[in-house]
């Protein structure tokens, strides 16, 4: 059978602990959810960190560090995919919009790469550019970015170059051709997301043509096209994403875990005839570091 990457994207940074009791929160809860994952066949685990106290987004290395101990300590295997996307939620102030509002969270690329540097995770996101996020502007200045992937090349980490608009890619390619991003580039195209790329089919095979030959690529929708994402992605020859970051739901009105929004990718697959790549294999081919090499 064909064999693809499947992502489990464990908890984001969204408002939505409230909206979804699933999505795990303390250290423990996202190493136990990555461990569940890896037993319904994810390869990668996908972790943001949160506050346990509020739910919250945090940056706190401390709390990456716990849950990346447990998985790691744990017997099922799975790839560690850390974001180094970090505070990057800017709302400008009206009075002065200079300044930001209350809401925003910047951080430097020294602070968002922190938890990469100190962990060794096998693989990482890199934004590759600002874009609006509803409301919100999400900010990576390609100065910044060009740090950060200068960082990330010196830790000896895969970098997973996610893009929300065409011209991420052209950006990621530059930093490709600037030798920022060493081996075989993987792209991850983020889609659907209020005010990036439209999630269709056109914009999936547009999207194709615009990396270069030599690079790898996985695509994921947010909502209700989750899982149609995942089949069309497959489809096309690209690795595959799902998990409570980007959809909180495994029907119309019942409320997932982030194992049965893996096992149900897992399910789509096998109906296309391909299978989930394991860690090894994926590490094998995607020649990321040896996880015995981290914290």
């Amino acid at each position: 059978m064909k064999k693809v990457m499947l992502t489990a994207a464990l908890t984001g940074a969204g408002d939505t602990t409230a909206k979804n009791k699933c999505v795990p929160v303390t250290p423990q809860e996202i190493a136990e959810s990555a461990i569940k994952c890896a037993r319904a066949g994810a390869t990668v685990a996908h972790i943001h960190a949160r506050d346990p106290e509020t739910g919250g987004i945090s940056h706190d290395v401390e709390f990456f560090k716990e849950a990346v101990r447990l998985i790691r300590a744990a017997d099922e295997d799975i790839i560690i995919n850390i974001t180094s996307g970090g505070g990057g939620d800017f709302i400008p102030n009206l009075e002065d919009p200079y300044l930001a509002a209350e809401g925003s969270d910047i951080q430097t690329p020294e602070e968002r790469h922190e938890p990469i540097g100190s962990l060794l995770p096998e693989m990482c996101t890199l934004d590759c550019g600002s874009v609006n996020m509803g409301d919100t502007v999400y900010l990576s200045p390609t100065d910044w970015l060009r740090k950060q992937a200068q960082l990330v090349k010196e830790a000896g980490v895969k970098p997973e170059l996610e893009c929300f608009d065409s011209g991420h890619i052209s950006f990621a390619k530059q930093l490709i051709s600037e030798g920022l991003i060493d081996g075989e580039p993987m792209f991850q195209f983020c889609l659907g997301i209020p005010w990036g790329a439209e999630n269709d089919p056109e914009t999936i095979e547009y999207f194709k043509t615009r990396i270069p030959e030599h690079a790898h690529w996985s695509a994921f929708g947010i909502g209700r096209m989750q899982f149609p994402t995942v089949e069309e992605a497959a489809k096309r020859g690209g690795n595959v994403r799902v998990g409570l970051e980007d959809n909180l739901y495994l029907a119309k009105g019942v409320k997932a875990t982030n194992e049965q929004l893996v096992e149900k990718a897992v399910e789509i697959l096998n109906g296309l005839d391909i299978e989930p790549m394991t860690p090894a294999e994926a590490r094998k081919k995607y020649q990321l570091r040896d996880p015995q090499g981290g914290a």
